[in-house]
């Protein structure tokens, strides 16, 4: 691409306000150039970036997605640029275009759906509660789901909508792929409280209130997979994956909504394919990553779709159980690198099941982190290593045991030696269980029985911090996914972590005290 503006950094001044110093660096992506900053120290940092060029500058908060247009010259001239960096703060400045931070072209939905009892809105497909989902239909709301209709009158779309005192699902049958999902919630009378989940409980939309009259527009992207291959093949599953049984959501042939909350108001929901360019987050792992189909458990690979913009789509196909072996063997990762392409991420973490077949010599584990690197490698996507997370095993003085052996360090010491971004969940966990301690630290973890708390698998509150500390991990690592993250999310430090009873993700339908493979 032919640069209409070239800059050249010449001088960085900096007056520091603690003895930390701003990190910058310079880099040559393909559509600007760009100044980068980050402040790796505990107090704010002050700064001024000297450039000299022509044309228009944009400062872009890594943080929080804003982009603001800095002054700049109408001839050859200089330009000063005071930042001030908050504590663990990012910033670029890009000379020519910001990076991609506006919601995607989606184009033409494929499926448009009015809910409610009203006039239906002209072009689009009426769901009243008695839709309910069949082969021929190929849409609706699945069955034994209470749902009521409500017609307030006024505007087709949005003057009546479906409700509910309890949680429910509304399925469209599609092909496997990944698809945008356009929801228009709200009443025109009265509040409105909703948490939207996708497939096995993937938690896209965190209780968005509406106000009486208020109508809000949100969209997420989902991918949905079947269990063949592109080219040839199956992915062969577990007994709780196939049809009929209660993870068997993650492979069929449906799209699937879970509507949540203490008063959802479901207005309208459009579907579309998701744009082919769009980067695709690829997670691998076990029973603490993977989509759990029901309640106690969960996992913080469900959660991460929380943090993430409708800009890029995450596609776990971690697995209860698994292990780096058992995943190529049954034709998991083959799965995966049947559809990962340039600019796609593949974050891995095992290492829970691994271990139960001996030590990383006799499992060969770090030759088996290396295939899935140079598999990731070889498409030009980008590989991601997660330290294992730690399991609930204090001591006498309140403090974490190792129960991983030296699994966790495997994985830091190929992430230094091939290079690649890590991701230290192990240590970060340790240190949120003990910030916590060994009472409160039992919250993290499923209940499966009054009072009885597993030991390695996680509550929602126990994923949701975990999920934040990934992201955290992505923001550290400065990887080019940073420019995704919510506006809302705000730096996590796990010694510092929510109090329980903020945590508040509205529950799923459904209870298993079965516990997941693994542990």
């Amino acid at each position: 691409m032919k640069r209409m503006l070239v800059w050249s950094m010449l001088t960085i001044l900096a007056a520091a306000v603690s003895a930390a110093e701003p990190w910058q660096r310079m880099s040559d992506p393909n559509a600007a150039d760009v100044c980068f900053f980050f402040n790796e120290g505990e107090e704010p940092v002050r700064c001024e970036a000297t450039l000299e060029g022509t044309g228009q500058a944009q400062l872009w908060d890594g943080v929080t997605g804003a982009i603001d247009k800095l002054a700049g010259t109408a001839g050859n001239g200089t330009v000063r640029v005071p930042l001030e960096l908050a504590r663990w703060a990012t910033r670029l400045i890009v000379i020519g275009s910001a990076p991609a931070s506006q919601a995607p072209t989606l184009g033409t939905p494929l499926m448009k759906f009015d809910f409610g009892s009203g006039k239906v809105a002209e072009g689009w497909t009426q769901v009243l509660p008695a839709t309910e989902i069949t082969k021929e239909r190929g849409y609706g709301i699945e069955p034994e789901q209470k749902v009521e209709a409500v017609d307030r009158g006024g505007d087709p779309l949005t003057g009546d909508f479906v409700t509910s005192d309890k949680p429910f699902l509304f399925s469209v049958v599609l092909p496997e792929g990944n698809y945008w999902v356009k929801v228009t919630l709200g009443d025109d009378k009265e509040t409105g409280d909703n948490t939207i989940k996708a497939e096995l409980r993937r938690l896209m939309i965190e209780g968005l209130k509406t106000a009486p009259g208020e109508h809000a527009e949100r969209t997420f992207m989902v991918n949905t997979r079947t269990p063949k291959i592109p080219g040839g093949g199956e992915v062969r599953l577990k007994p709780r994956e196939q049809v009929g049984q209660s993870e068997a959501v993650a492979w069929d042939d449906k799209l699937t909504i879970e509507f949540n909350g203490s008063r959802p108001c479901v207005d309208a929901v459009e579907i579309g394919r998701a744009p082919e360019d769009m980067p695709v987050v690829y997670l691998m792992g076990d029973s603490t990553v993977c989509d759990q189909p029901t309640p106690p458990w969960n996992s913080w690979g469900q959660m991460l779709t929380r943090w993430l913009k409708p800009d890029v789509i995450v596609a776990n196909n971690a697995e209860s159980g698994e292990t780096y072996a058992s995943s190529i063997s049954e034709q998991r990762l083959a799965k995966v690198m049947a559809t990962i392409k340039k600019g796609d991420y593949m974050f891995m973490q095992f290492g829970h099941n691994d271990m139960k077949a001996g030590t990383v010599e006799e499992t060969h584990y770090k030759e088996s982190i290396r295939r899935y690197i140079n598999d990731a490698r070889s498409k030009g996507a980008i590989p991601v290593l997660v330290t294992s997370v730690n399991r609930r095993t204090f001591d006498a003085d309140g403090k974490i045991t190792n129960s991983l052996g030296d699994y966790p360090q495997a994985v830091r010491d190929v992430a230094r030696e091939e290079g690649t971004a890590l991701i230290d969940l192990n240590e970060m966990s340790k240190t949120l269980y003990e910030t916590l301690g060994p009472k409160t630290a039992e919250l993290l973890f499923a209940e499966s029985q009054p009072d009885v708390r597993d030991g390695t698998h996680h509550s929602n509150y126990g994923s949701y911090e975990l999920s934040k500390c990934i992201v955290d991990g992505i923001i550290d690592n400065r990887l080019d996914l940073a420019k995704y993250i919510v506006d809302d999310f705000k730096r996590f430090d796990p010694a510092k972590p929510d109090p329980p009873d903020q945590v508040k993700i509205a529950v799923s339908p459904g209870f298993s005290n079965i516990r997941p493979l693994g542990k």
